[in-house]
Parts: C-alpha cells; structure tokens; sequence
C-alpha cells in the first residue's frame, strides 16, 4: 500500500490550479491557430486576440480570462493508495485556497445558490472521484467558467427520437447560445446512463485531447457531422460571424436504460482551460 500524504495532494492542486489560468492547453492553442488561417477579415481579427491574450498570461503569469471559475477535479486514485495527514477533498479545497488567495484571481463561488455569501478563496471545487488499479494518484484540474457553463444543457430525451433527436437538440443548444460561451467552443456532449451520468460524460469530454476522435468510428462519424453542421451556423469566433463556431465535439456514451436516452450538452469556451499531475 502506497501512502501520499494530503500536503502533497494540497501543493499539486495548488499548482495545477495557477498554470491552468496562466497556460492555455497546447492543442488547444494549435487548434485556434488552424482556425485563424480558416477565418477572414473581423472573425480571423478575433482569433488572433484570443492568441495573443494566451501568449500575454503566459508570459506575464496573468489569467486568461477574469472568470477563473468554479474548479473542477477529475481523480483517479489507485486502489493500491492511501491517502494520510487528512482527507482527499479537504486536501483538494485547500490547494485551491491557496492559489486563489495568493494569485491576482477572481473569488467567483458563493457559499449557497440562494443565499449568496461568497466563500472568499473559490472552494469549494467540485470533485469526482474514480477508484481504479494501481497506486498512483492522477488528479486533473479544470476551472470552469459559467459564460458556458449557464448555456449548458441536459435533456431526458425518449429512445425513439434517436439520432436525429439528439443533433436537433445540440445545434439548437449552440444556436441559443449564441456568443454567451464565448465561442469558438468545444462542445461536450454526454449520452447514456442516467441524468447525472450523462452530465459527467459531457463534462469529461471536454478535456479529450483535440483532434482525437472518439475511438468508436460509429461516433467519431456523428462527432465530425456535428461539428461540420455546427461550424455552418455562421456564429464564428467571439459571435460574429464566421466559419468556427467550435473546434472540437466530443461524445462520450454509457449504457442507458431501455426507456431512456440522456442527453447532456456541456459547452466550453475557447479558454480550454485543464492541467493534469499524476502522484
């Protein structure tokens, strides 16, 4: 049995959490640059401030983006570990205060949906966790702005409605959205399981690689039509106009009940922002 003491969980988190708001992903800023060459005139204009603005916070350790977000934790823990000196999520919460408190970033979370006391260091994050076979600790960080996040979606859709159902309900997410998620966007898109499952899948598509399609080629075909079909709303970078409304969609299914088909959208703006460390 492997031990990781919760410090070390604590000072990973910490970091993760700052070079996620200095650093954009580097498929991520790849992916834009091929965008740019795609654009013309005011929406080719856009993409390259978004590049500039990711080539600035990385040179002047600056944020992204003044939203800096609810942070999100993806772990996976080895089933072979233990986790001493405190517990797992405390452990989490405490590398985001600490990077919240000590960066120049925005304290975005309030202590309850109503009433709304903020918490004053951005905790608590959300965590999930996912037991699997080792004993390593892979902890991946992404905070998660609510320009996107509030045009997300999640559908009970019925299993007779298909294909076809889901495409209708995702380009009709995209095309209320708008400029709201601050596109070009990567879309997260979540079927199968039940409600909440289907909303994990979404938000856990969001942080494949660009580029990668899903490995099933039945889904991979679905990703690359609905990106096309998308890219032709003519939203275009910062909404107005153009042929990148998205970068990126990804699907990621689960087996569902005979009765159901779930349907989560999760929308993600061109700040991709996510950074991993495996303990």
């Amino acid at each position: 049995m492997r031990q990781i003491h919760a410090q070390d969980i604590a000072a990973i988190v910490k970091e993760l959490c700052v070079k996620a708001n200095f650093e954009l992903p580097a498929d991520v800023r790849a992916a834009l640059q091929a965008a740019y060459h795609r654009e013309e005139q005011a929406s080719r204009q856009v993409l390259d401030d978004l590049l500039q603005n990711a080539t600035i916070a990385a040179e002047r350790e600056a944020a992204l983006c003044q939203d800096t977000g609810m942070v999100v934790a993806f772990v996976e823990l080895g089933q072979a570990v233990q986790i001493v000196g405190g517990l797992l999520t405390d452990a989490i919460n405490e590398g985001v205060r600490q990077a919240y408190r000590e960066q120049p970033f925005r304290h975005s979370i309030v202590q309850d949906p109503l009433f709304r006391t903020n918490t004053g260091d951005n905790t608590p994050a959300v965590v999930h966790l996912r037991l699997v076979e080792g004993e390593k600790c892979k902890i991946t960080v992404a905070p998660k702005g609510f320009g996107s996040e509030n045009m997300s979606r999640v559908y009970m859709l019925n299993p007779a409605q298909g294909w076809e159902g889901v495409e209708e309900r995702v380009l009709a997410t995209v095309q209320e959205a708008g400029p709201n998620p601050c596109p070009p966007l990567i879309v997260g898109i979540g079927l199968g399981g039940t409600m909440e499952k289907a909303v994990l899948l979404a938000k856990e598509a969001l942080f494949r690689p660009l580029g990668e399609s899903n490995p099933d080629p039945r889904y991979a075909a679905l990703e690359a039509s609905l990106l096309q079909a998308i890219n032709a709303s003519g939203i275009g970078p910062g909404g107005i106009g153009g042929r990148t409304t998205a970068l990126a969609v990804h699907i990621n299914s689960y087996p569902t009940h005979i009765a159901g088909l779930p349907l989560a959208i999760n929308l993600q703006c061109h700040s991709c922002r996510h950074q991993t460390a495996v303990l």
